[in-house]
């Protein structure tokens, strides 16, 4: 291994899967021996107990009367800055574009040339904000000032040099699961709470916002529900579920979808699951999809964003063109119905999770990245994962 390295994290530490990337990066980094501080608003939620070589250093909002809204980037920036100095900091790697980039970019002007800046590139941050002609600019400066820049999927990487005429190199990380935590568990005694014999169980994860289509979701289980018997868990929350509970009401479906609400432990949940349902219009990469896959689970998802390149489709789940619930349930139900392909694709999925997006693969490829922007020879072994 290359030199121990001292890192700060800066990411949005609840939910949502650029938080849980970072949280999961920072954590395996550990183990292996270099020093982390995350440098956030609050702990980040995956973070849980002690953990060796991990510090945490939280961002104090100045609500100075002359703020009309308080500057919290200023606020990040400056205290980038100060852990930078007191600790002696090798870079900083920060979690989406808007503001993390722009303040890292701050604090290294702070700091001095010595202290790198990686940015990794999640999703919204590009597919969403970078629409903002007002956000462009500042965006584009946050990119094009860091040392190196990663994204999650070849189609982000592509969309943010679409939208924001970007020429720097753009690394390709994918996202990834700790192998030692996602694994099909026995929860045969926590799936017999929902289900009876022979019914099956529909799982849709996520921060229930429009893009993932809550209502694709409940169309998709209420046509699979009438050939196969199924009960439908949504787990998360977010800003459509009001309107996703009238919708369950209307089609009197009370008793057939359980809302979960906010779940720490996805992988045990996860494993009760038969189908995990993913058909969002925007999705740069579908870490749910990924967390399922690891767990046996099977997708049935859309053809959007980075989902084609995560789930195999005819061998780890099914993809179809946005919107069209037809496809997605007829898809749903020929897997439900054939316990022999069933079975071929949780394998597929097992084993394609192990091997193209396990901890140890995607750990070490931020390591030579962040080598290299330390200009540090360093050799570091391509682990084989299986």
């Amino acid at each position: 291994m290359g030199k121990r390295l001292k890192i700060g994290i800066t990411c949005y530490p609840t939910l949502g899967g650029s938080g849980v990337v970072a949280t999961e990066l920072g954590k395996l980094l550990a183990e292996k021996g270099h020093e982390i501080h995350f440098i956030t608003h609050s702990i980040p939620f995956r973070l849980g107990q002690f953990h060796k070589n991990i510090f945490y250093h939280e961002v104090e909002i100045n609500d100075y009367y002359v703020f009309r809204y308080p500057p919290y980037d200023l606020s990040l920036a400056s205290k980038m800055a100060q852990v930078a100095k007191m600790h002696n900091l090798d870079l900083l790697h920060v979690h989406y574009a808007v503001p993390h980039a722009v303040c890292a970019y701050l604090a290294k002007q702070m700091v001095g040339s010595q202290l790198r800046t990686v940015t990794t590139l999640h999703g919204t941050d590009i597919t969403v904000l970078a629409q903002d002609e007002s956000l462009k600019d500042m965006i584009r400066l946050g990119i094009n000032e860091s040392d190196a820049v990663t994204a999650v999927s070849n189609d982000l990487i592509q969309e943010t040099r679409d939208l924001l005429d970007i020429e720097k190199m753009i690394d390709l990380t994918y996202n990834f699961v700790d192998k030692r935590v996602y694994y099909p568990r026995d929860c045969a005694s926590l799936r017999n709470d929902f289900v009876g014999e022979g019914e099956k169980i529909l799982m849709h994860i996520s921060n229930f916002r429009p893009v993932k289509r809550m209502s694709d979701v409940v169309d998709i289980f209420a046509k699979v529900e009438q050939k196969v018997p199924s009960r439908l868990l949504l787990v998360g929350e977010g800003p459509d579920l009001p309107k996703i509970q009238q919708k369950v009401r209307s089609m009197g479906l009370e008793n057939k979808v359980h809302f979960l609400g906010k779940q720490d432990d996805v992988a045990h949940v996860i494993s009760i699951a038969d189908l995990m349902l993913l058909p969002s219009e925007k999705e740069s990469f579908g870490l749910v999809a990924l967390e399922a896959m690891a767990c046996g689970v099977p997708t049935i998802g859309s053809f959007a964003g980075g989902i084609p390149e995560l789930v195999t489709h005819g061998e780890t789940g099914y993809l179809s063109p946005i919107g069209d619930t037809e496809e997605m349930a007829h898809n749903a139900i020929n897997l439900l119905k054939n316990e022999r392909l069933y079975q071929q694709f949780r394998e597929a999925c097992l084993h394609r999770a192990r091997t193209q997006f396990c901890n140890d693969l995607i750990t070490a490829e931020y390591e030579r990245i962040y080598y290299r922007v330390l200009g540090i020879e360093a050799d570091v072994p391509v682990p084989v994962c299986d």
